[in-house]
């Protein structure tokens, strides 16, 4: 399991046109909401805003990971957004977020769940990789991107 190979263009969405977090976190609701893997976006919902009460998901560098271990999901639900304006997340570092990823993974999962936070957070940390994620025009830019960047990381 690799970040390309859990996104599709299907769960991208650039430059949205949003000005406060909580329309982010419903925008990335929509989005992973379309995915087969939701069983339950009412519960899903709950347990990503459950979640973002506990900490604030801005985890800096202009990144927002809003994130949740739930049974709403029978498999990795992974989603990505590019932000037309970068807006406050309370993020740790009090920057504005540009870039924004939603992760939710079944109960089971601890293991790859907290795997995949730290890929994304180690690549999107980067950077040169944020500034071209928030340059791709197209979402296969998106995945192209993540396919070259994962090609020397090993399966989660």
């Amino acid at each position: 399991m690799k970040i390309e190979g859990l996104l599709s263009e299907k769960y991208i969405e650039l430059n949205l046109e949003l000005t406060k977090k909580s329309q982010v976190i419903d925008a990335m609701l929509s989005i992973a909401g379309l995915h087969p893997g939701v069983e339950n976006r009412k519960k899903l919902r709950h347990d990503v805003l459950k979640r973002e009460k506990e900490m604030s998901t801005g985890i800096g560098k202009q990144i927002a990971l809003p994130h949740a271990k739930t049974d709403a999901v029978s498999a990795p639900v992974l989603a990505f957004a590019t932000l037309k304006n970068r807006i406050n997340f309370d993020s740790i570092d009090n920057e504005p977020v540009g870039v924004v990823f939603f992760l939710a993974t079944p109960e089971d999962m601890l293991a790859e769940h907290l795997k995949l936070l730290g890929r994304i957070t180690r690549l999107a940390g980067r950077a040169d990789v944020r500034e071209k994620l928030m340059s791709a025009l197209v979402s296969s830019e998106v995945l192209e991107l993540f396919r070259e960047e994962e090609k020397d990381f090993p399966q989660i």
